[in-house]
């Protein structure tokens, strides 16, 4: 019989994870929460209905294991990706000027009809951005190596 797979089974490797329904996506929001970007990191190409960030995550998978073993936090780039996207609007976020630095909270999902809905990025400071999407289609990969976050601190939030 064959053993489940276990938590520290995943090592180093890159993240690849798809989500296709609410489910699926707490887990992605989960591993994206607290990550970091630019407001220029964000793009819509409106004729291929795709949303992309290019964020700075904080590897939440491997925190637990890197303190038990003495080891600094870490990051990585990743490519989340938001596809079958009909309109992008934003509350709170000024889109394109590098110097703005955003923190992401969660992703969600409120569903409307046959399968349609909106994907809901919250940001830290009321921030918000909101995806019509024809269907739940994200992905998470990342795209570089890790590396040793900035702060070297794990993130905290307040209660």
């Amino acid at each position: 019989m064959a053993a489940d797979a276990r938590f520290e089974d995943g090592g180093d490797k890159p993240l690849n994870l798809g989500a296709l329904d609410a489910e699926d996506l707490q887990i992605v929001s989960s591993l994206a929460q607290d990550a970091i970007f630019p407001a220029s990191e964000m793009q819509w190409r409106a004729s291929e209905r795709r949303f992309a960030l290019l964020l700075n995550r904080f590897r939440w998978e491997d925190a637990l294991a890197a303190e038990r073993r003495g080891r600094a936090a870490e990051r990585v780039q990743s490519l989340l990706v938001v596809d079958q996207v009909l309109s992008v609007a934003s509350q709170g976020v000024e889109r394109g000027d590098a110097d703005t630095i955003l923190s992401l909270l969660s992703v969600s999902f409120e569903p409307g009809e046959d399968g349609a809905g909106q994907v809901i990025l919250t940001l830290a400071g009321d921030g918000a951005i909101r995806l019509s999407v024809e269907a739940l289609e994200v992905t998470l990969k990342d795209v570089t190596r890790p590396y040793l976050a900035p702060s070297g601190q794990v993130p905290q939030h307040q209660d």
